[in-house]
């Protein structure tokens, strides 16, 4: 009788046993979950990030030697010069005509009178360029090459070459560099309109002056503006800027090198960091791609950048307050890019488009801010037709706007020399004359133009002797036109025949 208790027993207890168990799992299997997350479900923006429903991928690990192996023969380590000036705030004296000059030299006048004339030293630095075509194009930063009196380009295989400045633009801050080469390595575009958060990327260049050096990181931020860059006339709002945001280390030195893709791909030219300290801690930042390709196919055709405007000016709702937005008429509503204003000589108001419309996409780009917008339209010449999205009460309204150039036409925008500049006309020195004079050559003013910077800024006179252009000899009209080219400040330093001394004459060229 007990052994029929005690067996009873057991059963009802195991099968108690096995019930809890059961509905412990049951119960596990369909309330399970951790912060708020079920374990087995899958969010839909993984769906929509192409990841398999109802499991996750495990981390793949990701190779980038073949992207470093394609890419680090085609970035190159420049290095510039900028040459030691003179410096003056004197203007120029004829000798002859002022007896202190005579009796004591320019040095002791400058002394007594305070003329204060001095030397700017001369200056180094270095950055990197990238490659882009087997005879010799490279692209960079401008503000590696501004300025510089001498190029020096080095390959990844230590052959050094003198480059040429084809062209700049500080507005967004690219430059393209020609070495006389061919049979060259470079590197094959990539396209920055395809490029993801969250996607590995190499930053290539030469930091610290160090030789090739290869960083890995990702991209963590799309169409960064960070108020840099400025144009010729030192208007930021001239600028165009939409950075690819990575955490590749980048230094100084880095400037005009490679953001490579891990198919071995240029998606960006690396320009810059934020750093409270002038290296890096944490971001840099990289021009994209599709901006630098239109830039330098521009420069190279054109000598010049052909930019667009679509014609508009506008604000982001979303920064401003709500006292700046009552100021400026702003419906509390508004968002994205509110346009402002649209000047009757723009596209954007032929195509019909007026205060208080939203823009939404360009050519089928969506553009959520000012820097995705000037993206967009830096890749678009003068004459070119693009297709506007905008809202207007609520309603989607397609245009077809085309674009103008900054003086409110479809003209391409033609390219005036240093030397058309200044306003003048020059003739190489006769040999026959220099050797009179006792100089190895030199360019003689003829004559002075009426709209010019030599007559607005100067009291220049004809027939000067020109035998330095920012302190760098010259001979013939050739070089002249070569030496002017590569700055916007330009020092003509020469001689009057029949007077005594050299006299400076320093203009600035827009």
């Amino acid at each position: 009788m007990k052994f029929k208790q005690i067996l009873g027993t057991v059963t009802i207890s195991a099968v108690t046993a096995l019930a809890v168990i059961w509905g412990i799992a049951k119960w596990k299997t369909t309330t399970d979950s951790y912060g708020g997350q079920s374990t087995t479900a899958i969010p839909s923006n993984y769906k929509y990030a192409d990841f398999n429903e109802g499991t996750l991928p495990p981390g793949t690990p990701v190779d980038f030697t073949a992207a470093a192996a394609s890419s680090i023969p085609t970035v190159v380590h420049i290095k510039t010069k900028i040459n030691a000036r003179q410096v003056t705030n004197n203007t120029p004296r004829q000798r002859g005509t002022d007896p202190f000059s005579d009796f004591f030299g320019d040095d002791m006048f400058d002394q007594l009178f305070g003329g204060g004339k001095g030397m700017t030293r001369e200056q180094r630095a270095s950055g990197s360029g990238v490659l882009i075509s087997d005879d010799g194009y490279i692209v960079t930063n401008n503000h590696v090459v501004d300025k510089a009196d001498e190029v020096m380009v080095t390959l990844s295989n230590k052959k050094s070459f003198v480059a040429k400045v084809v062209g700049t633009d500080p507005a967004y801050d690219l430059a393209v560099l020609k070495i006389e080469a061919a049979g060259l390595p470079y590197l094959l575009y990539g396209n920055s309109d395809d490029v993801k958060i969250g996607q590995w990327v190499l930053a290539i260049g030469y930091p610290l002056n160090l030789e090739t050096t290869a960083t890995a990181g990702i991209i963590s931020a799309k169409a960064r503006s960070l108020g840099l860059n400025k144009d010729r006339a030192g208007n930021s709002n001239g600028a165009v800027e939409s950075y690819i945001q990575t955490d590749a280390a980048v230094n100084a030195g880095n400037s005009g090198g490679a953001l490579v893709s891990t198919d071995g791909r240029l998606i960006g030219i690396n320009s810059a960091i934020a750093s409270p300290t002038g290296y890096y801690s944490g971001y840099s930042y990289a021009i994209p791609v599709n901006i630098a390709k239109k830039v330098v196919d521009d420069i190279i055709k054109y000598g010049t950048v052909q930019r667009a405007y679509l014609g508009v000016s506008y604000v982001m709702p979303s920064d401003l307050n709500a006292a700046q937005r009552k100021q400026a008429n702003i419906p509390e509503n508004a968002y994205g890019i509110y346009v402002q204003e649209t000047p009757k000589d723009g596209g954007a108001f032929e195509a019909g488009i007026r205060k208080g419309d939203i823009i939404k996409s360009i050519s089928g780009v969506n553009v959520f801010s000012g820097a995705e917008l000037n993206e967009v339209i830096s890749r678009y010449k003068p004459g070119d037709k693009i297709t506007i999205v905008y809202t207007r009460n609520g309603k989607d309204i397609p245009v077809i706007v085309s674009l103008k150039n900054r003086a409110g036409n479809y003209d391409i925008v033609k390219l005036e020399s240093n030397v058309e500049k200044l306003g003048g006309e020059f003739v190489t020195l006769d040999p026959r004359m220099a050797k009179e004079y006792g100089v190895p050559g030199g360019v003689v003013l003829k004559r002075i133009g009426s709209d010019g910077a030599l007559v607005q800024q100067t009291n220049i006179r004809e027939n000067l002797v020109i035998i330095k252009v920012n302190d760098k000899a010259i001979k013939t009209v050739e070089e002249l036109i070569d030496a002017v080219s590569k700055s916007n400040t330009i020092k003509l330093t020469g001689f009057f025949p029949g007077y005594d001394g050299l006299y400076d004459y320093q203009v600035k060229l827009d």
